[in-house]
């Protein structure tokens, strides 16, 4: 199985104003050269259920962002500051995500061509 730690500390890295907003963990994959198609499954289901996660966890942000950009049209002092954090963050799920899915993808091509052997 492989760890995703960059992804972890990525998803990690949210906003103070964005307190109450947990980013989901990064699921262990199966490595796609050696897993069963059990494992391969699995992995599909834990894939999904990160992606559900974390869609929660970026609309729970999405508040977050919207008070930033107010504060920024209303001229308050630090609001740029604020709403790049906000978007950063927001910004780091999303890649995350990506991350994850084209790293399952890679496994799924890996184990497709160690079964066709």
């Amino acid at each position: 199985m492989i760890k995703y730690s960059a992804l972890a500390l990525a998803l990690g890295s949210t906003s103070a104003l964005a307190a109450d907003c947990e980013a989901p963990a990064a699921p262990e994959l199966p490595d796609g050269a050696s897993a069963s198609m059990e494992e391969m499954l699995a992995g599909q289901k834990s894939v999904k259920a990160f992606q559900a996660a974390n869609l929660a966890y970026m609309q729970c942000l999405e508040p977050t962002i919207a008070a930033a950009q107010a504060k920024l049209d209303e001229g308050a002092e630090g609001a740029a500051d604020m709403l790049k954090a906000a978007e950063e963050t927001y910004n780091a799920a999303v890649s995350a995500e990506e991350a994850v899915a084209g790293q399952f993808n890679t496994e799924v091509r890996e184990y497709k061509a160690a079964s066709a052997q």
